[in-house]
């Protein structure tokens, strides 16, 4: 009788990370104990990081920090290193380094793709390690909690098939952020699906303790939202059109409506109430899921401030565009 196929033969990881000290051991030893073939990429760590892979026998890539860095130039740079090795490889598991996978996640992911052969890619569940830490790490999980089914992208945690992977070049290294949804519409354009399964795939550490870093999460994100609309938004789905409609409509065109109008008719200002208002209707709805009414309230307002960052962000790469300058990283931690 010949012995069941094994996902540890058929799929390498590639973990990206910077200084992420303990978080980087635990993502390596999870993923240690499930596949042999495993690429770290440093991003320039002054922790000890690279020695510490080395040392768990995993292969190490240290980027050039003296160009540009974004996670998709980590991510090709390490997929390329992991297939120089491993060219039989089928599947590919991208984590970030502070993140743990799950125990059996790899087991179900490789199943399901195995059998779906018109799916480029699956992913599960993202928690955060610590939620209840400070209400932005609650925020994000909230965020991570995406419906169950076909999706239009993943995260930055995902098996990918290699297939569907070299038939789009990887990831555009020039993104400073949003590279997996813009990879993924790539991906859907020749044809290839994305589903997000219900398994518990990875716990993650934001490690948000700050205003100011929620304040720059929101600003990459609306930087992402205008790179990946300028690059696909004319396509028949109309890529990342209604996240940037929304943002331009909440944090500038009614607002300056309402000003102008106030000019003339002072009591206009009253319309302001608006934004209590949708923050109201939005805890309403978030409440359907969520437990607690005080975080359905705080997701709400997360949600509706953070326009204004986001639109701050859009600005940044439409500048940028128009001064012919690559953007810069946004980093909140």
């Amino acid at each position: 009788m010949s012995e069941p196929i094994s996902a540890h033969s058929y799929i390498g990881a590639v973990v990206i990370g910077r200084n992420e000290g303990l978080r980087l051991k635990q993502c390596l030893t999870s993923l240690r104990d499930d596949i042999e073939h495993i690429v770290y990429v440093d991003s320039g760590s002054s922790d000890g990081s690279v020695q510490m892979a080395l040392e768990m026998s995993v292969r190490v890539v240290e980027l050039d920090m003296t160009k540009p860095f974004t996670a998709a130039r980590a991510r090709n740079a390490g997929l390329t290193a992991l297939l120089e090795y491993n060219p039989q490889l089928d599947y590919v598991q991208f984590v970030d380094g502070d993140c743990e996978v799950q125990r059996a996640w790899l087991d179900v992911a490789f199943e399901f793709l195995s059998i779906q052969q018109d799916f480029a890619a699956v992913c599960g569940r993202r928690r955060e390690r610590y939620p209840t830490a400070t209400i932005y790490n609650q925020l994000c999980d909230i965020e991570w909690d995406t419906p169950i089914g076909e999706a239009k992208a993943c995260g930055g945690d995902a098996l990918f098939r290699v297939s569907a992977l070299t038939a789009v070049d990887g990831y555009r290294d020039s993104l400073i952020a949003g590279e997996e949804p813009e990879m993924c519409c790539r991906m859907r354009q020749l044809g290839w699906k994305i589903m997000r399964i219900d398994a518990e795939m990875t716990l993650h550490d934001a490690a948000m303790t700050r205003f100011s870093q929620w304040w720059k999460r929101n600003q990459r994100a609306g930087h992402a939202y205008a790179e990946g609309y300028a690059l696909h938004g004319k396509s028949s789905e109309k890529f990342k059109q209604s996240e940037c409609l929304s943002i331009l409509f909440w944090s500038f065109l009614l607002p300056l409506a309402i000003i102008v109008m106030s000019i003339k008719v002072s009591w206009m200002l009253v319309l302001f109430l608006v934004y209590p208002l949708q923050i109201i209707r939005l805890t309403l709805r978030y409440r359907r899921r969520l437990s607690d009414v005080k975080v359905a309230f705080a997701y709400a307002v997360s949600n509706v401030v953070g326009k204004w960052p986001q639109l701050i962000g859009m600005l940044q790469f439409v500048k940028n565009k128009k001064l012919g300058l690559r953007s810069q990283l946004i980093e909140y931690k």
